[in-house]
């Protein structure tokens, strides 16, 4: 699992400087507890406004606060809070606001010596968080995910991508942070091959899943509003990163490198008191999505 995420930031990376036609900043960082990572940030180039991919391999013992807030049912006591994790986390926000947002991460976690039944477990999945509604990017972007999950025993697509609606609910809106994809916690089903090799090909499949539809939204013209709009939906996604999400909270109760943390939050985000959309624009489209899931592949 160390070799695969270092591998594939290697090869994301590789492809957004591409596309993007920029290089990263790149910072290798320890942690005191133990382990460290290594962070890519791209920033204001032709196609991301900000693109983060950061991967992590770390050790140590877990506060009582920090295994509350990790979720997928782990009650974690006594010697079984010494830990090891590793994963790879990103975001991508293009500057084209045709253009979605992008968010995967993937993931194992091992308490103890990950020898006892329970003590280990796989997490991830990938979700588009779309300004502008174009539905066959929605499509395209669940066809890749359940293509991937069909292939292996362990995985359920309907399930995941349940979930990943469930999960990126911002419950003070009453609406989805975006379109969805897939998301899994707490995977330990069969064997550790079994798990480890649903979560390679998921991640692998990750550029397949994404860059089709930046590449063909990334030049669309659009109108100041519409950029406004984009920095509105930011303001969405920034809420549920610093209120709901699980790895955040992790992060911030275990020591974690804070640029590293918060590196998923876009560089500009807009805040508009009261904003209110017209009804039959297409921003009033995207929201009905937003608050009533939609079932992309069978609808």
């Amino acid at each position: 699992m160390v070799d695969m995420v270092h591998q594939l930031q290697d090869t994301i990376c590789d492809a957004i400087a591409s596309l993007d036609e920029s290089t990263y900043r790149e910072d290798e960082w320890t942690r005191e507890e133990g382990g460290g990572g290594r962070s890519r940030v791209f920033s204001e180039g032709k196609v991301f406004e900000k693109a983060g991919v950061n991967v992590s391999v770390v050790h140590g013992t877990l506060s009582p606060e920090a295994a509350a807030k990790m979720g997928g049912g782990h009650d974690l006591e006594g010697e079984d809070l010494d830990f090891f994790a590793t994963g790879i986390s990103l975001v991508l926000h293009p500057h084209n606001p045709m253009a979605p947002t992008v968010h995967a991460n993937y993931r194992y976690f091992e308490r103890g010596e990950g020898l006892v039944e329970g003590s280990w477990w796989f997490g991830g999945g990938a979700d588009l968080t779309p300004s502008y509604l174009f539905e066959d990017d929605a499509k395209h972007f669940h066809q890749v995910h359940k293509s991937v999950c069909d292939r292996h025993e362990v995985a359920d697509y309907e399930a995941y991508k349940a979930w990943c609606d469930d999960y990126f609910h911002i419950k003070h809106r009453g609406e989805r942070r975006g379109v969805g994809g897939v998301f899994f916690d707490d995977l330990r089903a069969q064997s550790k091959t079994a798990c480890f090799a649903f979560v390679e090909d998921c991640a692998s499949h990750f550029l397949d899943a994404y860059l089709p539809i930046v590449e063909r939204r990334m030049s669309i013209p659009f109108t100041p509003e519409q950029k406004a709009w984009q920095q509105v939906r930011r303001g969405r996604y920034v809420e549920f990163n610093l209120v709901y999400d699980r790895g955040t909270k992790f992060g911030l109760t275990t020591n974690g490198r804070i640029e590293s943390i918060l590196m998923s939050l876009p560089l500009t985000a807009r805040w508009e008191y009261c904003h209110e959309v017209e009804d039959g624009s297409d921003e009033a489209a995207l929201l009905e999505v937003l608050r009533q899931p939609v079932d992309w592949l069978n609808g």
